[in-house]
């Protein structure tokens, strides 16, 4: 007993000290960040910083914007959230409870493929096969735009929200179901009504992954949005906060790279917010 009472301590202080080494990176990426990017923000202006539509970074007078990389990301993530999540979540309700065993094994082994292919395949991908058809479809000049990108963005987010919307799904219990099924209902009402409330902070959960990867994209976006400094238009060339401190960092220096260590800065807090709200709705639901 002195043994297995000693061998879980062990255990438990592993797994204690492999949880602070994890905060303790986030608190080091913070103060860096922060230490980095706060510099640029004082010599040119929160305000100017922030809410300027002009970013000319290398111009005889430059500026620093970055209104458009923040709206831009905004509308990006917004619209792949709004295309990917409906279909990753009707996928992954179809997987758990309604697919056939094959047709399960080969829809899942296909969403396994999506999450292991790299970002940058997606990008090659888009800029070779999307770019193209948008031009023509649309009948605009270029096809590398906003809308590129968010397709983009929907497809890379759908392995994050259906793997872990199924492991939640399969982790509600039968008799949830079976109660459901005894008093009348049909399988499909079961599963809307009652599987899944039942299992909507995992799902919840899903969403918050699929956020995450889509604000933090850089190397796919770049490759099919045209990583124009613009406000944000449908088939507009577009620059989001990654894109932009990624297409640039290789040749700054001075205030420039100040100037994309505040976008990092302002793209970090933007996650932390994002993440923070989503959070706190989830517990409010729960607690209700």
């Amino acid at each position: 007993m002195k043994k297995q009472k000693a061998f879980e301590k062990f255990i438990h202080g592993i797994f204690l000290i492999l949880g602070l080494i994890t905060v303790g990176c986030v608190l080091l990426i913070t103060f860096y960040l922060v230490l980095a990017g706060i510099p640029a923000i004082r010599k040119i202006g929160l305000s100017d910083f922030l809410f300027n539509a002009k970013w000319a970074s290398t111009a005889k007078e430059p500026s620093y914007g970055i209104l458009p990389f923040i709206l831009t990301s905004v509308y990006g993530t917004a619209g792949a959230i709004l295309i990917g999540v409906p279909i990753g979540f009707l996928t992954s309700v179809y997987l758990a409870k309604l697919a056939p065993a094959k047709v399960r094994t080969v829809v899942s082994g296909a969403v396994g493929l999506l999450a292991g292919i790299p970002s940058v395949v997606y990008g090659l991908v888009g800029m070779m096969v999307l770019v193209p058809g948008i031009r023509k479809l649309f009948h605009v000049p270029d096809g590398a735009s906003l809308l590129a990108a968010i397709i983009v963005l929907a497809i890379m987010i759908l392995p994050s929200i259906i793997n872990v919307s199924i492991t939640a799904l399969e982790a509600v219990p039968k008799e949830y179901e079976d109660a459901s099924l005894a008093l009348g209902a049909t399988p499909v009402e079961t599963y809307f009504k009652v599987s899944v409330p039942a299992a909507k902070s995992g799902i919840a959960a899903a969403v918050v992954l699929g956020v995450g990867r889509a604000i933090g994209e850089a190397m796919a976006v770049m490759m099919v949005s045209g990583n124009g400094p613009n406000l944000p238009e449908l088939f507009g060339s577009v620059r989001f906060l990654t894109t932009a401190v990624a297409s640039e960092m290789s040749y700054s220096s001075g205030l420039q790279r100040q100037a994309l260590f505040s976008i990092a800065l302002v793209l970090f807090l933007f996650i932390m917010l994002i993440n923070g709200a989503l959070n706190f709705f989830l517990k409010r639901s729960k607690e209700e």
